[in-house]
């Protein structure tokens, strides 16, 4: 059986036959009689037609009376004469407004070529812009076919005698073409075509015997010669891009297909044939087919035989056939304005019009042919949608069918498009679980997967147990490469058991927290765990040790100790793990891991010791801790010999000065582990005398209060007396202790004797003897400083007296000047010169070299002063009242402090509104006086 009758047969055409436009008289120019009252419905071409061709939006046809008509979509049939003869070949240009002809203007083999120009007209005519004679040489012969490049360069010319020419340039212009000879050759030409490739242009050539091909883009044509049989006149066409513009030949037994240098494909189509066209990706068959009549059996004995031609679309893409159908005396087959026209001898046009994509389809799935759907509407380029839906289709069917194998391989194909709840729901069954899975995994790897979608599809590979297939799954190469949620998978697999499987993705995919949880909850695995986050940078490694330190610290101790000094100090992650090398410095605040250690004394005194040694700059709370643990151990130590050490130990971290700010911290945690040497340590440092010497007092160390005293009390007086007060409290003997103090009081006459006395009156054991020193001492030196007194008290009075009577004769008594010499150069006095009231003369030159006013005594004016300054002081000074008191305290002779600043004036009394006047004035007197004698300002000449 021919091959093509294996393939189906469609109907995908509508026929029909093509009318006359409305209000046409139903008769076309020269068109035969109407035979019937409906023949004038349909049109009818103009008898006599030989040759046709289409283009430019019109049906070009030439008949035996040199005629050559158009035939628009509207119908309108014009024509103009073109031969005188008769029109034997036609090709109108598809991408230009360009047709040539071939004819005869007069008898015998004389024929012509034309071009005509159909844009412009020549007297209501298209207008011939080239004339010339088609015979290559001088012998004549008959054209046979006829063909022009698109680009108006080339234009081939068959011959019944086996010659093509070639008229290459521009083939409108006799000027810039050039006629040339082709081809040779025993056979007639058949078929020409040209095929551009690029910048390469091609031409086939087919004649009764052999198809060839040549290049006529360079020089000297080369030739290929293609195959030994060809096939008779309008046989050939050539493909479009969608056959890659391959050259079809028509041969009765098959039809075969060429590239320009070999050939292709055939096909088994039985029947003469009579015309090949190409239309829309389809290939076009006219054939007669001579079969015995079945009404011949029953009309006559005799077997009639009747010829009929059978126009075949065949699909070549597709294997199957389009449309076929049964013409009588077909002329020619046309394309243009999307539909397929064949004519037939009776003047007919048969219309045939392509049924849309959606209709096809929908043939084709009545018959249950969805592969052959699916094919269809790739070739018509359907969109990925309406592929979809053929592929849903498809499925539904093969599901319908039992065939779920099938099915799926449908459903996978509608990834994208069809929801994906939809095709899951179908195969939830457990026995379908090995067609969810093929579903599923497509989905991950078309990315178009959700969480849902990866849980699911983890837990039917657990179902199945299938590790390879879930390993497969899991273990990309890359990150691009991963197509489904990974903390998710993470999850599925930890809760199935997969632990290996959800290990290896969680540190491939840097999931660090869900690799340590399962190291630790689930595997239990602690040093796993503590060499994965060895292998952090910094910021995770010291985030993830915050959160399972003190899991890690319970079990392996000692490793994890070590990874924290490192962390807190320059953390640098292991070499198995580091790609970039972290910066130097990066390290951890050591005093956040301290919680950690919470059960673990021993690791954390190395770690405190450790990051106080290494690390000096360490956050205050590591030595505050450190110094906690030390005396804890200290406290709770038995053997003298370590307790010792543990003592040297916290000694040395109280004084290391990191303590300083913390000193109230420090000091109650020496008092909670009753650390006493800590403590004293602490007062004495932080200038607590008065605690170091209660708490001497309190554990009754007298000689310890006595060396408190000695060391500190030039800083804090007061402790003397608090140690007197001490001593005079106590029963027991202490005189030598106590006339230790009293050395030191009356030394530094800290206490008044009275006071001495009354505080030692309260001590029932202290007698006489005890004080008798110092009182005799006592007496023995205010004795003598009141003898003083009174010397100093006299001489001030005589002073006192003799500056009176100088200042009463300065007022009342002349001065008389009997100095002679100069008190600045001691040379004679000579006129002028200037005296002053306190005796001293100068010459006048002398007095205005040296002299710093005209008011003052160069001789006196240093000491006047020193006076003057004494006095401005003490009137700056009368109101610094803090002052005072503190020269009060501190001083040993307290009544000279008060006297002094009874000279300056402190204690003055102070003036009222209701004091007479008289004593105002006395004051103001007195005043005068005192600057009178200092300054000196008489001045005489």
């Amino acid at each position: 059986m021919a091959a093509y009758l294996q393939w189906r047969r469609f109907v995908f055409f509508d026929k029909e036959l093509v009318k006359e436009p409305l209000g046409n008289d139903g008769a076309a120019p020269a068109a035969a009689p109407a035979s019937g009252p409906a023949a004038s419905k349909f049109l009818c071409l103009p008898p006599g037609i030989t040759v046709c061709d289409s283009g430019r939006g019109s049906l070009v046809f030439g008949d035996m009376e040199g005629q050559i008509w158009f035939l628009p979509r509207s119908l309108q049939l014009t024509g103009f004469q073109a031969y005188k003869l008769r029109v034997t070949h036609l090709y109108q240009l598809k991408q230009h407004n360009i047709l040539a002809s071939v004819g005869e203007d007069e008898e015998g083999i004389n024929p012509l070529v034309k071009i005509w120009n159909l844009e412009k007209r020549d007297g209501g005519n298209p207008l011939c812009t080239r004339i010339f004679p088609a015979i290559p040489g001088t012998e004549p012969t008959v054209v046979s076919c006829l063909t022009v490049h698109e680009n108006l360069n080339f234009m081939a010319i068959g011959f019944t005698d086996g010659s093509v020419t070639l008229n290459k340039g521009d083939i409108t212009r006799d000027r810039h073409s050039k006629t040339q000879i082709l081809h040779k050759g025993n056979y007639p030409v058949t078929g020409l075509a040209f095929r551009q490739a690029g910048k390469t242009t091609h031409l086939f050539v087919v004649t009764t015997e052999n198809v060839q091909s040549y290049i006529v883009s360079g020089k000297d044509y080369p030739r290929v010669e293609l195959d030994t049989h060809g096939c008779g006149l309008r046989c050939s066409a050539l493909s479009d891009p969608s056959q890659d513009l391959q050259f079809i030949v028509a041969g009765d037994e098959c039809v075969y297909l060429y590239q320009p240098d070999e050939r292709g494909p055939c096909f088994a189509f039985e029947g003469h044939k009579l015309i090949a066209h190409w239309f829309r990706g389809y290939l076009v068959i006219v054939s007669r087919d001579r079969k015995v009549s079945p009404k011949s059996e029953f009309t006559s004995r005799d077997s009639q035989s009747s010829d009929k031609q059978i126009l075949n679309i065949y699909d070549l893409c597709n294997k199957f056939i389009a449309y076929s159908a049964v013409f009588e005396d077909v002329v020619d087959v046309l394309a243009e304005w999307g539909s397929l026209y064949v004519l037939t001898r009776d003047g007919r046009v048969h219309a045939l019009q392509e049924k849309d994509t959606q209709t096809k389809l929908e043939m084709l799935f009545k018959k249950n042919l969805f592969e052959m759907a699916i094919n269809l509407a790739k070739s018509q380029h359907l969109d990925s949608d309406g592929l979809a839906q053929i592929f849903m289709q498809y499925g539904d069917h093969l599901y319908s069918k039992g065939n779920h194998d099938g099915a799926v391989q449908q459903y996978i194909r509608t990834i994208g498009k069809l929801e994906p709840s939809y095709v899951i729901r179908k195969f939830l069954d457990a026995q379908r679980i090995h067609n969810l899975t093929a579903y599923l995994q497509t989905l991950h790897r078309q990315s178009l997967a959700n969480a849902d979608h990866t849980t699911l599809l983890l837990n039917c590979y657990t179902k199945l147990k299938d590790s390879s297939k879930l390993e497969e799954f899991i273990k990309t190469k890359s990150e691009s490469e991963v197509h489904f949620d990974v903390e998710t998978a993470i999850k599925v697999l930890r809760q199935a058991g997969y632990y290996s499987h959800a290990l290896y993705l969680a540190e491939n995919h840097a999931h660090h927290e869900w690799y340590l949880k399962i190291q630790l909850e689930d595997i239990k695995n602690y040093q796993e765990a503590l060499r994965y986050i060895g292998k952090l940078p910094f910021e995770q490694a010291e985030s993830n040790m915050k959160r399972y330190g003190k899991i890690l610290m319970h079990h392996i101790p000692e490793q994890t100790t070590q990874l924290l000094k490192g962390l807190c100090t320059d953390y640098q992650p292991s070499l198995e793990g580091r790609g970039d090398q972290e910066a130097p410095g990066c390290r951890a605040n050591s005093e956040e891991f301290i919680p950690i250690f919470a059960n673990n004394p021993r690791e954390l005194k190395a770690f405190l010791e450790h990051m106080s040694e290494v690390q000096p700059d360490s956050p205050q709370g590591i030595y505050d801790t450190l110094l906690e643990l030390r005396l804890q151990n200290w406290a709770h130590e038995k053997d003298p010999q370590v307790k010792e050490k543990l003592h040297a130990e916290a000694i040395t971290l109280l004084k290391s000065g990191r303590f300083c700010d913390v000193f109230d911290k420090a000091l109650v945690l020496c008092q909670m582990h009753d650390f006493q040497d800590g403590v004293l340590y602490l007062y004495e440092q932080g200038k607590l005398f008065q605690q170091i010497m209660h708490y001497h007092m309190q554990h009754e160390q007298y000689r310890q209060v006595v060396a408190v005293c000695e060391r500190h009390g030039e800083q804090e007086p007061s402790l003397w007396e608090q140690a007197l007060s001490y001593f005079a409290r106590k029963e027991e003997d202490c005189k030598e202790y106590v006339a230790a103090v009293l050395k030191h009081i009356e030394n530094k006459n800290l206490m008044p004797p009275l006071l001495v006395v009354q505080t030692l009156a309260h001590n029932s054991t202290a007698t006489l003897s005890v004080i008798r020193d110092y009182l005799v001492q006592k007496l023995q030196k205010q004795s003598q400083q009141i003898a003083q007194d009174e010397l100093r008290v006299r001489r001030y009075r005589e002073e006192t007296t003799r500056i009176r009577q100088e200042i009463q004769e300065l007022k009342a008594s002349p001065k008389i000047f009997q100095k002679t010499k100069c008190s600045i150069c001691n040379s004679a006095l000579e006129l002028p010169s200037v005296h002053f009231l306190c005796g001293h003369s100068f010459h006048q030159h002398c007095f205005e070299s040296y002299s710093e006013s005209d008011a003052d005594c160069p001789t006196c004016l240093p000491e006047n002063r020193k006076v003057m300054d004494m006095i401005r002081a003490q009137e700056q000074k009368r109101d610094l009242h803090d002052q005072f008191q503190h020269q009060l305290k501190c001083s040993n002779d307290s009544f000279s402090v008060i006297a002094d600043y009874f000279g300056r004036g402190v204690f003055n009394k102070l003036t009222l509104l209701t004091d007479p006047p008289a004593a105002r004035l006395t004051t103001s007197l007195e005043a005068g006086l005192q600057r009178d004698l200092l300054m000196h300002s008489r001045r005489g000449t």
